[in-house]
């Protein structure tokens, strides 16, 4: 190529953004070798003031060059990278990336600064070839602190977090934490306000746990209103319903402490009595989010519904915490602290019934919360593929009963067994969500884990 051929360059300028003063020099050249990094971290190509742009995140968005045409004519794509308050252009979210063209406007969070991306025309012999570390910053314009100086928001560091902090400080579950444990002392001489507390703590963070490893936002309001109607079942003559169709019409009838059944036997039992009938039970409130959301225009319908794979996991294992809470609180601590009572003591039967409560909402992930978001996750893919929705809900709600039935069945016989048998229900939870993540529609808006990593 000789050297009368014009070039394209590509500039990003700064045109507005929090009260700014402007200047000329707020102009970043786009080198065709190299991506150009946004955000508040000085490790950035284009280094945003912390103190006047707080909505930015520490690395923002990129700017990468696409391949050159056989006309030497270059194009940049805008890249969001996970930032807390997300990158928009021409006034819309950016989803992954997008191709950028002459006059775009590109802003950093809805109301933070905009970059506006120009192409020129431009002669070889105008080019400047010096390195992405040496294009002009915003980190280098005037009246910007030099590396070795501290700033004020590196002093003061919670003035600048902005919405980073309840994002990515997990700043609500350390709330939480904090009111839970005021409560605890609280009611310090009352054993059963107290043992609801620490269930209602244990099982939170049991659930936090499932969500961020789910990685899709869903309305706090929502999962607890599936909880409560599950609880609310519970108490219905719903269950009086279950119990006489699956434990008197079907042999599901579990038990009692002097029958003498083969393992096999056992098992059964507890296929129709325990796992057919607790998993549909846990099912309702799943399906009824989804009946309800179908009739919602959009985003309701989305926000609501089972839409998807991980809407029907984080439904189902928020059904599996109501569930939870109400058969530990409301039958198996009452019944061991009254047995160990009239052997012993009150203080001893107290003492065991929250030793019995620990662990059983605590095993939750690998029991109840297991089972449910397992048949959660079927329901979703049944959504997601409608044609399919015959052959695939039977096979999840089988798989679920038979992983419940196998727990039940196994409790009483070995111990070591029943570590088998949970570390299986687990594995097939989260294996259930890593394919979720994968089969996402919405898989480039869900949040990424400290667990897992990037999506």
């Amino acid at each position: 190529m000789t050297g009368k051929n014009p070039r394209h360059n590509a500039f990003l300028r700064l045109v507005s953004g929090n009260g700014a003063t402007l200047r000329s020099e707020s102009r970043y050249s786009l080198l065709p070798s190299k991506e150009v990094i946004i955000g508040r971290d000085p490790s950035c190509q284009i280094v945003l003031d912390a103190m006047m742009y707080r909505m930015v995140s520490r690395r923002h968005a990129v700017v990468r060059p696409l391949s050159s045409s056989p006309d030497n004519k270059f194009s940049w794509v805008i890249c969001d990278l996970n930032s807390a308050n997300g990158t928009y252009l021409n006034g819309k979210p950016l989803q992954g990336c997008q191709e950028l063209h002459p006059g775009d406007r590109i802003s950093l969070g809805a109301d933070g600064p905009q970059f506006l991306f120009e192409n020129e025309f431009v002669s070889p012999a105008t080019i400047m070839t010096r390195p992405v570390s040496a294009l002009p910053s915003a980190g280098n314009s005037p009246g910007q602190l030099k590396p070795d100086s501290v700033s004020f928001t590196q002093l003061f560091p919670i003035i600048s977090t902005g919405k980073d902090l309840t994002r990515k400080a997990y700043l609500i579950p350390g709330i939480l934490t904090v009111v839970f444990v005021v409560l605890m002392f609280a009611t310090v001489g009352q054993p059963q306000a107290n043992q609801v507390i620490v269930a209602s703590y244990i099982a939170f963070a049991a659930y936090f746990f499932v969500y961020q490893l789910c990685g899709k936002q869903k309305p706090w309001w929502v999962l607890m209103a599936v909880a409560l109607t599950t609880t609310l079942i519970l108490k219905s003559p719903i269950l009086d319903l279950f119990i006489f169709v699956f434990r008197d019409v079907l042999p599901g009838k579990l038990p009692s402490s002097q029958d003498s059944i083969t393992f096999t036997e056992l098992l059964i039992r507890m296929f129709f009595g325990a796992g057919l009938m607790e998993e549909l039970l846990k099912a309702l409130p799943i399906l009824a989010a989804y009946l309800i959301a179908s009739g919602l225009p959009s985003p309701w319908r989305e926000r609501i519904g089972v839409r998807e794979p991980l809407d029907g996991i984080l439904l189902g294992t928020a059904s599996a915490v109501g569930f939870t809470l109400l058969e530990t609180l409301g039958q198996y601590v009452p019944v061991i602290t009254q047995n160990v009572a009239q052997q012993a003591d009150v203080g001893t039967g107290q003492l065991v019934g929250l030793q019995l409560l620990i662990p059983r909402i605590l095993g939750s992930v690998a029991g109840h919360m297991a089972y449910s978001g397992y048949l959660g996750y079927f329901i979703g893919l049944a959504v997601l593929k409608p044609r399919l929705s015959w052959q695939i809900l039977p096979i999840g709600y089988v798989s679920a009963a038979a992983l419940h039935a196998l727990w039940n069945a196994t409790g009483s016989i070995n111990a070591l067994l029943l570590v088998v048998v949970g570390v299986l229900s687990y594995a097939f939870l989260m294996a259930a969500i890593l394919k979720a993540r994968a089969l996402s529609p919405t898989r480039s808006q869900n949040f990424a884990t400290r667990f897992l990593g990037p999506k």
